[in-house]
This record gives structure tokens, sequence and C-alpha cells, in this order.
């Protein structure tokens, strides 16, 4: 595998998180409208092997692991074929995020197609709660998705809850006690005012000091070696526990230092950060006939452009278009 030739501010950039659709199974308030959504015409959007070829430059350039989201990337029928276009690249990690309402159906597929780690978003374990904030979902569907993924073989399995005062911080000790007897990782995510349809302000923001204060009924948080996956989250053990609980502090612990990814739209467009206001256009470089050589300057001036740090407020596009 190539040594990464992707740098930006000092920070190795490895990692890239491609959205493959933006269409979902849920409706989340925070990430869609109520009713209509500028969806992109199909013909503007990557196809299968538009995307395996695009991936395969990041992978010349020395990206090595691999996160696919949406939208809900289940819900895309060319999620398995281009996950098998995959396998010839040698990319040492090819993980998934998902709502999980499709894994029973799923997850077998999944993990022989190559993947190897699941994150799964949980808000809420009330279902009054769930379909208010899915706008009608069904919570069980994502407990069966969980218990699924273990089902098929994954293990550890990731469960992010992004914690909002007022709708579940009174939950998190419940939460938390999924990682009681099974091997769940449950990663509680400070709050982030992002996207288009962000519907929640400064007064719902909850610190990860005050997610820990909360927990410390469940006894003392001791932090633990992170086995899979290099991201953000800082992981503590339980005694008692199978699982571990994590923490993402977005805005508490400024963790931009240690950011070492891109994010790829859809529609072929790279985003140096979740919260960037620009983006480098790859899918048009590709149809009108770019060579590799030519799509790697483009993946090199969007990492020019990472920011040092984040910068709120700034992405205008809804979250199911840019991966979460």
């Amino acid at each position: 595998m190539n040594e990464p030739k992707l740098i930006s501010h000092g920070r190795p950039i490895d990692y890239l998180r491609l959205s493959i659709t933006d269409k979902c199974n849920l409706r989340c308030r925070y990430c869609m409208p109520e009713e209509g959504i500028d969806r992109r015409a199909h013909t503007k959007l990557m196809r299968a092997e538009e995307m395996r070829r695009i991936v395969g430059v990041f992978v010349e350039a020395g990206i090595r692991k691999l996160r696919i989201t949406g939208g809900e990337p289940l819900v895309s029928k060319m999620l398995l074929p281009l996950l098998d276009s995959l396998k010839s690249l040698p990319l040492t990690d090819i993980a998934l995020t998902t709502n999980g309402q499709l894994l029973p159906q799923m997850a077998d597929k999944l993990l022989a197609a190559g993947v190897k780690r699941l994150n799964i978003s949980l808000d809420t374990l009330d279902q009054q709660r769930f379909a208010w904030i899915s706008r009608g979902g069904e919570l069980q569907k994502t407990l069966d998705g969980i218990d699924a993924a273990f089902a098929a073989g994954f293990n550890p399995v990731k469960v992010n809850t992004v914690v909002v005062r007022g709708f579940n911080d009174d939950e998190v000790v419940n939460l938390a006690l999924l990682a009681k007897n099974k091997p769940v990782s449950v990663r509680f995510i400070e709050l982030m005012p992002v996207g288009e349809f962000n519907i929640w302000s400064e007064e719902n923001f909850v610190s990860t000091d005050e997610i820990k204060t909360k927990l410390a009924c469940l006894g003392q948080l001791q932090p633990t070696e992170v086995i899979n996956g290099n991201g953000p989250a800082e992981v503590f053990c339980l005694e008692g526990f199978c699982g571990t609980i994590g923490f993402i502090n977005a805005i508490s612990g400024h963790f931009c230092r240690r950011c070492n990814r891109l994010r790829l739209t859809s529609d072929g467009k790279i985003f140096p950060c979740l919260h960037s206001d620009c983006s480098f256009d790859l899918l048009t470089a590709l149809r009108q006939g770019a060579t590799d050589a030519e799509l790697l300057e483009v993946i090199e001036q969007a990492v020019e452009c990472k920011p040092p740090e984040h910068s709120f407020g700034k992405q205008l596009r809804g979250m199911n278009t840019i991966g979460g």
C-alpha cells in the first residue's frame, strides 16, 4: 500500500467518506424537509463504475479507509455491485453508516461483500420520540437491525447518538446500557449546527462533560484502546460491560487537529470538511475525459483547501447529501 500522499496542516489524509445516494427510507427532521426535496437528476449522480474509478484514484493517493454513507446507503441498488468492484482495491477498511432499518435483510450480504464495520444511528429508545424525529419510523426495526448485525458476525457494532437537550438527554443512561450485555460501542456525539435543515439551537447543546456526569451512576469510566478505526471518539469501558462507551466532542474537544478525512458526495463533489462551503467537482472532470492524474490534481486542490479547524454554520446542503 502506498504511503499517504495527501497532507493537510500536517495531517495525513487517508480516510474517504463516500455518499452513494441522497435517498433515505426515513425522513428525519434534522436531515430533510417535511415535504419535497431538491433531488438531483439521475444523470448528475455518479454511477457505480464512476465511483469505482474515483475511489481508485483516491487509493492511489494513499486513501486506506472508506466509509460508505448516504442518505441511507442500504436503499441504493448499486451498493452491492459497488462493494464487489472495490474488492480489487487495497483498502484496509470498508465501513458503512446506516439507520439500521434494512439490516435484517442486508447484514449477511454486507459482511460477505467486504464491509468490516457498521455504524448505526440511533438517537432514542422511545418509540414516540423515534417516530417524531424520523417522521413515522419504527424504533423496533433499528433495534432488530442491531441484532441482525451481530447475528451476521459484525463485532463490535457501533451505535451513534447525538445528544440533544430537551429531546434525548434524559436517555443517555438507557442508551449506554445497550453496551451492558452485548459488545456494542455506544458513542455519544455533541450536537453540531450542520446542514440546511438543522432544527436545534445552542440551547439544545449538551457537552461531553455533562454526558459523562449523567453516566457516573453506571460506574467509573476507564479509558481503553480503540481497536477498530481511528476516528475522533474517546473510548471508555465500564466494569461489567461487554461493550464500550465513546464520546465525540466536536464542540468542546476541538478534534480537528486529528481529522484525516475527505467527503465525496453522490454527485461527485469533494468537500474538504463536513462544514465546508466550498467543493471540488470530480464528476464533471471525469465525464469531460480527465485522466487519473488530472483527477488527482482536483483531489489535491481539495486537500489544500481543507481548513485547520471547522467553521460551523457554513454547510448549506442537507445532511442527506453530505453523508453525516
